[in-house]
């Protein structure tokens, strides 16, 4: 999987999972001043995540994360772990 569809796949979990219009997620996109998550959000996010990226994700990695692409930056080296 690459950075790029890791982030369509983030972008159709939001679009899906919170009700958010794809068109307005871009990689740049703020997670909580853009796309209004709050911190419940977020979690649910990681755990849908859980699904397409092997092991265990540490929620403790996203403490700085504030964009999409922070988040893509977090769970693509995730994809490289043995077992992936």
């Amino acid at each position: 999987m690459t950075k790029d569809d890791l982030f369509l796949k983030i972008r159709d979990i939001l679009t899906s999972e919170f009700e958010i219009e794809a068109k307005t997620i871009s990689p740049e996109s703020k997670l909580y001043d853009d796309l209004d998550l709050d911190s419940i959000d977020a979690v649910d996010l990681v755990v849908k995540m859980k699904e397409h990226v092997p092991g265990k994700i540490d929620p403790a990695l996203f403490k700085n994360a504030r964009t999409v692409q922070d988040v893509v930056g977090v769970l693509y080296p995730l994809l490289d772990q043995p077992g992936s």
